[in-house]
């Protein structure tokens, strides 16, 4: 049997997502990891796209748009607190923080992170202005 665990969301982020943002690791099973990834106001994000896993967004704060690509099939979505979307594996994604506020999103990612290399970059819609972890 697995423990149960509870954490609180860490002040700093863990690390640096290959796309840019900033992740603040939360909590993992067997079957998935949840992280806190925050875009700073004005930023964008590089473009990548996941080999194996699948993700669920959460949009807890700011706002901001999300474009998303799989093969012919390619949309840009507002995103705002209240809004999820899915990232299934293969998909080409990017966004971008707009206003006053840091873009938050709770995400869950199944299964868990795998770990170097499991993200690699694509040509985005945008122009990123930060830099991958």
């Amino acid at each position: 049997m697995t423990d149960f665990s509870t954490k609180q969301l860490p002040a700093e982020r863990d690390v640096v997502a290959p796309d840019g943002s900033d992740v603040r690791v939360l909590l993992e099973l067997k079957g998935g990891g949840m992280a806190h990834f925050e875009l700073a106001p004005g930023e964008t994000s590089v473009a990548v796209a996941h080999r194996t896993i699948e993700e669920i967004w959460y949009f807890v704060s700011g706002q901001g748009e999300m474009w998303r690509k799989q093969a012919d099939r390619e949309e840009v979505v507002r995103v705002e607190p209240g809004v999820a979307i899915t990232i299934p594996s293969g998909t080409q994604f990017q966004f971008r923080s707009q206003g006053e506020e840091s873009l938050s999103v709770i995400g869950v990612t199944m299964p868990p992170w795998p770990g170097e290399g499991e993200a690699y970059e694509v040509d985005g819609k945008w122009t990123p202005t930060v830099r991958s972890g």
